[in-house]
């Protein structure tokens, strides 16, 4: 059996079910333990890793989700026979690559997972005559359903005041010509609703209840949520779980719309709620603040503090280096290539939403962290 006691020096035990998957995972990619190989029980690890099996219960969840194993009722978990391709084609309709900072590690996971399963990826272009992410989404819908591909994965517009309908419109298309679809990040219908089709993402409620708990056990009294109009259902969920944890600590809910890139509106945001916290819709939006409150002069993290959520590559190298929720982008995009696999093996299953486990990454911009 593998070795993985070395995980019972963790400082931080919370996440020691992490270290355990990264462990396993890396000795699935290595060959350590073969296609079809039984890996060890919850007990051996329980006791190899000094965790309890609930922890250890935890991460072979997340290497079931990511497809790297499978788990048999009453025999154990096995490394799971990778599905050998007939020729499958999967396209990638993402209007707001490399505008959007999380879709491109998404990708490169999906296209490491994708050679594993000996499926391709169709990566294509709008013309260069279409304006609009709208149109360009159209075309892009167009072209796939004229290449007859297996599957595609999609990301749904935003910022644009016609997302919804364009969105649908679709899903409608790919739905009669019988491609099947998998979500990336968000879905199209207004949070709470559903659509038809499999979503793999983060649970961005928690993510948004976990930095702004986080800002009120930094002594925080008056946190906003501060978000741009027109953007994806999963900022909606955001709001819900900052929501959450403002109740949950007897503080105000101050939701704020609007633009962070105007000195003015940010000045006039601090004059009507005096913050003492900010936390942000990703992280692209909480670097747009954190310029505005440079130029009013308020000092961070001493006058405010400041959170995104994403975990941006820049997220580290900002002025002041900001605390944030990160995504797994990679394992959400081998997840993903999983998931559309299973929605072709069973394609009359219900629609899931694939949510990753996400990670608080502290830094000096919550005034808890020197880095």
């Amino acid at each position: 059996m593998e070795d993985l006691s070395n995980n019972t020096n963790s400082p931080a035990r919370p996440n020691k079910y992490k270290k355990i998957f990264e462990q396993l995972r890396q000795a699935i990619n290595d060959g350590k333990y073969k296609e079809g190989q039984r890996i060890p029980s919850e007990t051996q690890l329980s006791r190899s890793c000094d965790a309890s099996r609930l922890t250890v219960a935890r991460a072979l969840k997340e290497l079931e989700t990511l497809g790297l194993i499978e788990r048999r009722p009453g025999s154990g978990s096995y490394v799971r026979q990778q599905t050998r391709s007939q020729g499958r084609t999967f396209g990638l309709l993402i209007p707001e690559l490399g505008q959007t900072e999380i879709f491109e590690p998404i990708c490169q996971g999906m296209a490491r997972a994708s050679r594993a399963t000996h499926d391709e990826l169709l990566w294509s272009a709008a013309s260069r005559d279409v304006e609009s992410h709208e149109q360009q989404a159209l075309q892009l819908c167009e072209y796939y359903m004229s290449k007859e591909v297996s599957g595609v994965f999609f990301a749904p517009l935003e910022f644009t005041p016609n997302r919804f309908e364009v969105n649908r419109r679709i899903l409608e298309d790919f739905q009669k010509t019988g491609i099947p679809v998998v979500l990336l990040d968000r879905d199209v219908c207004p949070y709470p609703g559903r659509s038809h089709c499999d979503l793999v993402g983060i649970d961005n409620r928690r993510a948004a209840y976990l930095v702004t708990e986080h800002l009120f056990r930094q002594g925080c009294r008056r946190v906003v949520f501060f978000g741009w109009p027109n953007s994806a259902t999963t900022v909606d969920q955001r709001i819900e779980g900052y929501r959450e944890a403002a109740r949950r600590s007897g503080q105000a809910e101050i939701v704020e719309i609007g633009d962070a890139e105007s000195r003015e509106s940010i000045a006039a945001l601090l004059a009507k709620h005096r913050p003492d916290g900010f936390v942000c819709a990703n992280d692209r939006t909480a670097g747009q603040i954190m310029v505005r409150l440079n130029e009013l002069g308020v000092e961070i993290p001493g006058k405010m503090k400041i959170t995104g959520i994403d975990d941006a590559k820049y997220a580290s190298f900002l002025h002041v280096p900001l605390t944030t929720v990160r995504q797994p982008c990679h394992d959400i995009g081998a997840a993903a290539i999983w998931t559309m696999i299973e929605r072709i093996e069973h394609p009359n299953m219900a629609a899931r939403d694939v949510l990753l486990a996400c990670q608080l990454i502290v830094r000096r911009s919550c005034g808890a962290a020197s880095g």
